[in-house]
């Protein structure tokens, strides 16, 4: 079996690699640090991206993208992570907001939403987890009941990454009763300026303040802002998990963080002055590292290749999802045995091994196995959808 890339796809990647290089300031260490540059940069940046028709390359050319194959659209999410996301919160639109409203919004919506994300001029966040319901989604209680020609919206949302930023929010809420907690959800496409939402940061132990709690007060939802119909949010929002989960390119980040042990493991001597790429626990874990990147990379690349081919399931990705999560985590801990105690110093340090790389790194690889689905879900997806097991 060929696992290589097209050589038009590596052609392309050198190029955006060069484009990179001019494009990223030397203050840019990555989405997931306390810079208030960091927002402003992401969305400049997307721009530039679309001007070179870069951003939604894999869209179809009537919503903004010019058609490009799932493997060049893959080289973009490997580069983007690679180099700690200069997207910014635009990756979520571009890789599953975007392909939902593609499929369930109406032409209109289309219109209205798509050109904006095509021009990287938009951010959105996800409105779904609430205090009461986070794996168990479907027990949700935000509802948005009918007005003078609207839904009025209330409730919480929880862990609602970059809504200090964004500028829509794609909400998951109860429209309806059902006999069944997964009847009855609507999904809505919110205006964050309306009036009535307040968005409070969360402090938390993955750096800086990614999550937010969201409140609704008698928000106004217009009508035409329903995505899909009315009553079926569940299938709308479980048609872009898999979206998700295959998105974020988690292997890209592992590769960079790699590399960066391997030259620190061989050029840094012990105190026998020995390299400590020298030290069997070391060349270990180096090993261990290599082989689980290698086998996430293609955990990836099937589940993509099976989107290609239409022959996407749930499965794939859950699987995907949680190895590369624990895999991030796995860097995170062996990276930090092999720099020392200094290895917990921050970037920015002088004696920071890595300008405090690993330290960042396992800081804000916490969130991960909850973040796109916890592992737990995924867990039982695997084992009841993909073999069988029961409930």
């Amino acid at each position: 079996m060929e696992f290589e890339f097209p050589a038009e796809a590596e052609q392309f990647r050198e190029e955006l690699r060069a484009f990179m290089d001019a494009e990223l300031p030397d203050w840019w260490k990555g989405l997931f640090h306390d810079d208030d540059r960091i927002y402003p940069f992401t969305r400049e940046f997307c721009m530039k991206l679309a001007e070179r028709d870069w951003l939604t390359m894999s869209w179809p050319v009537e919503h903004g993208g010019v058609d490009a194959d799932v493997w060049s659209q893959m080289v973009v999410r490997e580069e983007m992570w690679a180099a700690g996301e200069p997207r910014g919160p635009q990756y979520m639109s571009l890789n599953y907001i975007g392909p939902m409203l593609m499929e369930f919004g109406t032409a209109d919506q289309q219109e209205r939403f798509l050109k904006p994300m095509a021009a990287g001029e938009v951010m959105w966040c996800q409105g779904f987890s609430e205090p009461e319901a986070g794996s168990d989604l479907a027990a949700l209680s935000t509802r948005a009941t009918d007005a003078d020609g609207c839904f009025l919206v209330n409730g919480q949302k929880i862990w609602t990454s970059y809504a200090t930023a964004a500028d829509w929010c794609l909400l998951l809420c109860r429209t309806d009763l059902g006999e069944r907690k997964h009847q009855g959800l609507s999904m809505l496409l919110v205006d964050m300026n309306t009036p009535g939402i307040t968005v409070r940061p969360i402090d938390s132990m993955g750096g800086p303040q990614e999550f937010n709690e969201v409140f609704f007060d008698d928000v106004e939802v217009p009508y035409d802002c329903l995505l899909g119909p009315r009553g079926d949010g569940w299938r709308v929002a479980m048609s872009t998990l898999a979206h998700e989960r295959v998105g974020a390119a988690l292997h890209a980040r592992v590769k960079v963080l790699l590399d960066a042990l391997i030259e620190y493991a061989t050029t840094t001597k012990d105190e026998n002055g020995q390299p400590l790429a020298t030290r069997p626990s070391v060349r270990s874990g180096l090993v261990r590292l290599q082989a689980r990147y290698r086998a996430a990379r293609l955990l990836c690349y099937r589940v993509v290749s099976a989107m290609s081919a239409g022959d996407a399931n749930d499965v794939d990705p859950a699987v995907s999802k949680v190895f590369s999560s624990e895999l991030n985590i796995l860097i995170g801990n062996i990276g930090l045995d092999i720099v020392g105690a200094r290895g917990q110093l921050r970037t920015g340090d002088g004696l920071a091994p890595l300008d405090g790389l690993m330290n960042d790194h396992w800081v804000h690889s916490i969130p991960q196995p909850i973040a796109m689905g916890t592992n737990e879900i995924q867990r039982n997806i695997i084992s009841q959808r993909g073999l069988g097991l029961p409930r």
